[in-house]
């Protein structure tokens, strides 16, 4: 399985075991609903969710079997995931998170490769590193196209608004 990070379990919420979860995910609507499947850990335990809702700045899922706090307290700071399958992304299609370890090309140059997507407000930016190190926004004015399978980025006029770290 090729498994997608969503978030993190930072607490619960009441006493029937509801798990709050932090998550910066882009494609939220196909994965907080209730019947996907989400996977918590280093082991990548399966559980089901059974209900969804928003919270603040939060998303908060209930977990088949598990109604009780007590039960949910062993998956407090865990990592969550997604089965990327489970997505059902049509072809070319991505998210965020799968940008990473890319390379970046510019007028078919490599110019570097992703190492981290920055969520700064209300811009996403791509931090490259290659001979330098900089951030490109995550927009179409600056990215052309992306090639999932060859793990391709293509953009351009990005010569003046390079920010460089």
């Amino acid at each position: 399985m090729d498994y997608l990070y969503v978030g993190k379990i930072v607490n619960t919420h009441g006493i029937k075991g509801e798990l709050r979860i932090l998550s910066d995910f882009d494609k939220k609507e196909l994965v907080f609903k209730p019947g996907m499947k989400l996977y918590f850990g280093d082991g990548k335990e399966e559980h089901e969710i059974v209900t969804y809702r928003r919270h603040k700045d939060f998303d908060m899922v209930t977990i088949k079997g598990y109604d009780n706090i007590n039960q949910v307290l062993i998956y407090l700071k865990m990592k969550v995931y997604v089965n990327r399958e489970d997505l059902h992304l049509k072809d070319n299609e991505y998210v965020l998170e799968e940008l990473v370890g890319m390379n970046v090309f510019n007028d078919n140059r490599c110019i570097g490769k992703v190492d981290e997507i920055v969520y700064n407000n209300s811009n996403v930016l791509l931090h490259v590193v290659g001979d330098k190190s900089f951030y490109i926004p995550n927009h179409s004015n600056f990215i052309n196209k992306v090639l999932v399978k060859e793990k391709e980025i293509h953009v351009s006029n990005i010569e003046g608004l390079m920010l460089w770290k």
